[in-house]
């Protein structure tokens, strides 16, 4: 029989202690951005993360307008949705979209990258992104995140 009296230790939802981490997205591509951010919004850069409970941070994302994409990404990536009625396919290209709803970018990517459970949508909404540099969050007292 062991004698060793280590444990491990599983986190509970009422031990999660939520940080706000601020990620200046000027200048970054898009897809190393949401993996990072994902990440956080999961837990994982925490010890304590334990797969089945939400214990991730608060992410504020600033300047998302000005983050990038590498290669021709920005003339030929077509975001899909549809209306819902026959031949409502809606096609839109990433220069169209930074243009009528910048922040969207960001947030897709790193929606695609979470889990697609309820626990998925609960650490989505703790993910806020802003087009330019200002965010009304700072009475959290965010850290800065470099990436």
């Amino acid at each position: 029989m062991n004698t060793n009296s280590f444990k491990t230790a599983s986190q509970r939802n009422e031990d999660v202690k939520r940080d706000w981490f601020v990620i200046d997205a000027a200048g970054l591509v898009v897809g190393r951005l949401a993996s990072r951010i994902a990440s956080v919004l999961r837990g994982k850069h925490k010890p304590t993360f334990t797969p089945h409970i939400d214990g991730g941070d608060f992410v504020v994302v600033i300047n998302a307008e000005k983050a990038r994409f590498t290669g021709n990404k920005e003339k030929k990536k077509e975001y899909f949705h549809h209306t819902g009625y026959p031949g409502g396919a809606k096609f839109e290209t990433v220069e169209k979209v930074r243009v009528r709803k910048p922040s969207f970018i960001v947030q897709n990517a790193t929606k695609g990258m979470l889990p697609h459970t309820k626990q998925g949508r609960a650490m989505l909404k703790r993910l806020k992104v802003y087009a330019g540099p200002e965010h009304p969050h700072e009475a959290q007292s965010p850290q800065t995140m470099e990436l």
